[in-house]
């Protein structure tokens, strides 16, 4: 029963995070809001819905390190995974935002958000809203920066425009399905952990973030298919930037979240900080900003023997 209800809670929030993307690029593509902030901001927090709703329901449920290990594993999986199939389908050519702007903020955000936790073992209320309050600040950059062009929404094929109507109801659509997939995962995430007699860290960081970056991995998908790479790579570094001070943000503010499995810092966070350094370097070398077929097998190796080395 524990198995057939984290499917069916992973199943609700694939749905629901595919609504609730669909309804948010329509929403801002009408509102003229650029396709390089849409992939950094609203494809990322449509996509990282799954997570938010998992880690406030986890946390509010007293399981914090399945809050934790959501985010953390699926910080990791976006970039080692996620990332790694979007580049063996075909290599990405990285677009300038990524030096000036997603890398530097998606780094600066991990760096805080470890020293927050690794300092005392807990991220407070108060840290929480600083973190949030640097969201913010990071948004309102993105769209002054940034321009509109009528090819934003000519170029968009990838993404079905709705009316007002259509938008709300599948707005409606995703976050129940959200509320009840979270709802039913997590039941489900503890009562496995129990039978198998693994730690709640281990089924938050592998079967859960897992399941929670499917979204972002449809979505990179699509927009690769599509053309759409500004979107693609924008949406995975905006996915982690989300995941951590909006998620974690957010979370901490209702429930502060302490850890209760120290794996988490000495290992799943030093992982979270070098796959995204190994991100850059790869880019960086040798000098073509691309992300290639051989990177993608490097990435999901790396991945592979993450995963591999929690379970044994």
């Amino acid at each position: 029963m524990a198995f057939i209800a984290i499917v069916v809670g992973l199943v609700l929030l694939i749905k629901g995070g595919d609504w609730l993307l669909k309804s948010s690029v329509s929403l801002s593509l009408n509102l003229s809001i650029p396709r390089v902030v849409i992939g950094m901001t609203v494809v990322s927090f449509a996509t990282s819905a799954p997570e938010l709703i998992v880690s406030i329901q986890s946390a509010l449920s007293g399981y914090p390190d399945i809050a934790l290990g959501n985010i953390v594993g699926s910080n990791i999986a976006n970039l080692a995974f996620v990332l790694a199939i979007t580049v063996l389908i075909t290599p990405i050519v990285v677009p300038k935002s990524f030096f000036k702007t997603d890398w530097p903020m998606m780094m600066f955000s991990t760096l805080l958000f470890i020293v927050m936790i690794a300092f005392d073992g807990i991220l407070s209320s108060i840290e929480g809203a600083f973190m949030f309050l640097v969201l913010v600040v990071f948004i309102f950059y993105l769209l002054k920066g940034q321009k509109f062009s009528k090819n934003d929404i000519a170029e968009s094929q990838d993404f079905e425009l709705l009316n007002l109507r259509q938008t709300l109801q599948y707005i409606l659509a995703g976050g129940f399905a959200l509320w009840l997939g979270s709802e039913t995962l997590v039941k489900g995430a503890v009562s496995l952990a129990s039978l198998m007699g693994v730690s709640e860290r281990i089924i938050g960081i592998s079967i859960i973030s897992i399941g929670t970056s499917i979204p972002e991995l449809s979505a990179s998908i699509i927009a690769i298919i599509r053309k759409e790479k500004a979107i693609s790579l924008g949406n995975l570094i905006g996915s982690n930037v989300f995941n951590i001070l909006a998620v974690m943000g957010i979370t901490s503010m209702i429930m502060p979240i302490e850890v209760q499995d120290l794996n988490i810092i000495s290992n799943d966070l030093v992982w979270m900080f070098l796959i995204s350094l190994l991100v850059l370097i790869m880019v960086l070398i040798p000098k073509d900003n691309h992300l290639n077929r051989f990177n993608g097998i490097i990435l999901l190796g790396l991945y592979l023997y993450f995963i591999s080395d929690l379970l044994v």
